[in-house]
C-alpha cells in the first residue's frame, strides 16, 4: 500500500489566506492582485534572496538574525535591498498588523534585484530598484506530520561547493533542492536527504538534518548547509542543557543505526524522522530526545516573545 506523503511545511487549511494582503513594493494588495513584472529578476532568474519568519504572540521570532542573513545575503550578491532594516521591520509589522495576524502565522519575505530593461542576466539590466515582497499566511503546523514523522530518500544531488553556489546563500535559485526533492518523492519519500560533495551526510531539500546516537546529538559540519537559525538554537540548546552535540562528518551507515533522527526550520521547529531509505529509524516514532528538545526549543520562543513584548 502507498503511504500519503506529508511535508514540513504541511498546515491545516485556514479559509482566511483568501483574503490576506501581501506587500508589494510599499502597497498592500489583496492576494489576487499581488502580482510583479514578467520582466522582474526574482521570475526570470531566481536573482534574490528571502527569509521565512514566524509570528507568536503578535512578534516576529528571532527577527534580528533572520535579517542578518538576508542582507548578508544581499552584501554577498551584491543586491541592494533599497531599504533600511527599521524601514523593512516596519513594513513586516505593518503587513501583520493589516491582516489582524498574532499567532499561527508565517511570512516570507522575498527581496529580487528588481525590473529588468532586457530578459538576460547581466545585473545590470536591473535598473529600476529592488522588488520587495512580504507573502503572510495564517499557518499552524501539522501535528499529524510530527505524529507520523518524516520518511527520507537519499539521492544524487549533493549540496556543492561554496565557489559553484554558496549552499549558505538563502536565495531565489532553489532549483538543486527542488530537483532532490522530485528524486525522492519520485522514490515513494516524503523529502530529500542530500549528502555532500565528500558523501557525508549533510542537509535534507529544505531543512537541516540531525541524529541522536547513545545520547550524543549529531549534526553536519555546517560547512555544506543552509546557515539555519533553528540549527544554530537547537545546537546551542544541547549546549546550555549538557545535552553532547557534535558538528560532524558522519555517513548513511550511522544515519541508519541512529536511535532517533529529526530536521529543524523556522516554519516546523522540529519535525521527527522515523524513516531513511526504507530503514526504520529506532522505534519508528518520534524519541525522547526529539521530545525533550522540542520542549525546550517551545520554551526558548517563549522567553524571546515574551522579551520582545516588554520591549515594545
Amino acid at each position: 500500500m502507498t503511504q500519503t506523503q506529508v511535508s514540513t511545511h504541511d498546515s491545516e487549511q485556514d479559509p482566511r489566506n483568501e483574503h490576506i494582503l501581501i506587500y508589494v513594493d510599499g502597497n498592500l494588495v489583496p492576494k489576487q492582485e499581488a502580482v510583479v513584472s514578467v520582466y522582474d529578476s526574482g521570475f526570470m532568474l531566481g536573482d534574490g534572496v528571502w527569509e521565512g519568519l514566524r509570528i507568536h504572540g503578535g512578534v516576529f521570532a528571532f527577527l534580528e538574525e533572520h535579517l542578518d542573513r538576508l542582507f548578508e545575503g544581499a552584501v554577498a550578491i551584491d543586491l541592494d535591498i533599497g531599504m533600511s532594516r527599521e524601514a523593512l521591520t516596519q513594513a513586516l509589522y505593518e503587513t501583520l498588523r493589516a491582516n489582524d495576524m498574532t499567532e499561527e502565522a508565517h511570512i516570507r519575505l522575498m527581496v529580487t534585484r528588481g525590473r529588468k530593461k532586457a530578459p538576460f542576466q547581466d545585473p545590470r539590466l536591473s535598473m529600476f530598484g529592488s522588488t520587495v515582497v512580504m507573502i503572510p499566511e495564517f499557518k499552524q503546523a501539522s501535528e499529524e506530520t510530527v505524529r507520523r514523522g518524516l520518511r527520507l530518500h537519499t539521492v544524487p544531488v549533493v549540496r556543492g561547493l561554496p565557489m559553484s553556489q554558496d549552499p549558505k546563500l538563502n536565495s531565489h535559485s532553489k532549483l538543486n533542492c527542488i530537483t532532490a526533492l522530485i528524486h525522492a518523492l519520485k522514490a515513494g519519500a516524503d523529502e530529500a536527504l542530500m549528502l555532500d560533495v565528500h558523501g557525508f551526510v549533510n542537509t535534507t531539500n529544505s531543512t537541516n538534518f540531525f541524529i541522536a546516537r547513545k545520547g550524543e546529538v549529531w549534526t553536519s559540519t555546517g560547512d555544506y548547509c543552509m546557515n539555519g537559525i533553528t540549527r544554530r538554537k537547537v545546537i546551542k540548546l544541547c549546549r546550555e542543557n549538557d545535552i553532547p552535540v557534535f558538528e560532524r562528518n558522519y555517513s548513511l551507515v550511522d544515519s541508519y543505526g541512529a536511535e532517533e533522527a529529526f530536521v529543524t526550520g523556522t516554519f516546523g521547529g522540529l519535525t521527527p524522522v522515523v524513516e531513511i531509505d526504507g530503514r526504520q529509524i529506532g522505534e519508528g516514532t518520534a524519541g525522547p530526545l526529539y521530545w525533550c528538545l522540542r520542549g525546550l526549543y517551545e520554551e526558548l520562543i517563549a522567553r524571546h516573545i515574551s522579551t520582545q513584548e516588554a520591549a515594545q
